[in-house]
């Protein structure tokens, strides 16, 4: 992994990161919680058809307990299961219910499908009966047997499918809660990882401030050391370091070259010196030679140019360490 070097990578990233999760957070939460909504409604549509079989059982022994022909109620439950097992078999567009979640959940519903057709049969030849002019008969009796045989068997499969549909709401519910516990968690990792990052980057700041303090206060800048910093450090503080590091060794180059020449201009100026008042012994000693004087007289001028010439070029270094020192002293001046 490529860890980022630049204080405005670190910072970016941050954010970036600080965006991602919270937007996920949200965007998450709120679908979760509209199908939690919709779980809803569709528990209360199961636990509905449990409550209907109860009412279609109980109108088919009304009607045949008491001779009776009244199949409203009877008809009205049945019409009610039939819509509520459509919706849950092939959703519904308007009320926002997709189909079965699950496969459990959508071979549970086929199961209920099959039973209730089994079931729905017995209740129309039921009513059939009731119609007829025979009744109680052996047939008849079968038919409310099988009824209440059937319903109990109907009655625990859909059961069971609203404590599935329950289960897999809760299981969102709980993967919510797990989810938004994950993000507090990686939310909390991330704010320690920004003090972190912001602590090393105030760090490498506030070394390369003391730096430029201490450059600042220094009374000497005659030889300044330049500036070291950590391997890691921000690419933006390696920069300026870089420069004012550049700036540094050129100073010291030219303190350094001009102290050495200055040197060295005095050292050849002390020779020729030296070789001057050796030429004037000489030229005690031979004053009465006129030739040799005279060839010595312009050796003499020649050595006494040349030693005019090494003067002034140490006067023009002379000059240029001058010029050097009024350069630290402005320094100084400015830093106080």
């Amino acid at each position: 992994m490529i860890k980022p070097n630049k204080i405005s990578t670190k910072i970016k990233l941050i954010g970036a990161l600080l965006i991602i999760l919270m937007a996920s957070v949200i965007v998450t939460t709120i679908y979760l919680n509209q199908q939690n909504i919709k779980d809803a409604l569709v528990i209360n549509i199961a636990g509905k058809q449990r409550m209907l079989t109860q009412k279609i059982a109980k109108n088919v022994f009304y009607i045949y307990y008491n001779s009776t022909l009244d199949f409203y109620e009877l008809n009205s439950a049945s019409d009610e299961f039939i819509e509520g097992l459509s919706t849950l078999k092939h959703g519904n567009q308007d009320k926002g219910i997709l189909v079965a979640p699950t496969s459990e959940i959508s071979a549970q519903l086929r199961e209920v499908s099959k039973l209730w057709e089994i079931f729905y049969e017995d209740v129309q030849n039921f009513k059939l009966l009731s119609n007829s002019e025979i009744k109680k008969t052996k047939e008849f009796e079968e038919i409310v047997a099988s009824i209440y045989k059937h319903n109990t068997i109907l009655l625990n499969n859909v059961d069971k499918l609203v404590t599935m549909y329950t289960n897999h709401s809760e299981d969102k519910t709980n993967f919510i809660k797990s989810f938004q516990y994950s993000s507090g968690a990686i939310l909390f990792l991330l704010f320690i990882y920004s003090l972190v990052q912001l602590k090393s980057i105030e760090s490498h700041v506030d070394s390369f401030m003391q730096y430029s303090k201490m450059l600042v206060d220094n009374q000497d800048i005659s030889s300044l050391t330049p500036i070291k910093l950590e391997a890691e450090s921000e690419h933006e503080i390696i920069e300026v370091s870089d420069t004012i590091n550049c700036f540094i060794n050129k100073i010291n180059s030219a303190m350094e070259h001009s102290n050495e020449a200055l040197l060295q201009s005095q050292k050849a100026s002390s020779k020729l010196e030296e070789l001057t008042d050796e030429f004037d012994s000489i030229l005690g000693e031979l004053k009465d030679k006129s030739l040799t004087s005279k060839h010595l007289n312009n050796s003499e001028d020649i050595v006494i140019e040349s030693t005019e010439e090494l003067i002034n070029s140490t006067k023009k270094l002379t000059n240029l360490k001058k010029e050097l020192d009024k350069l630290i002293k402005s320094c100084q001046e400015q830093k106080s």
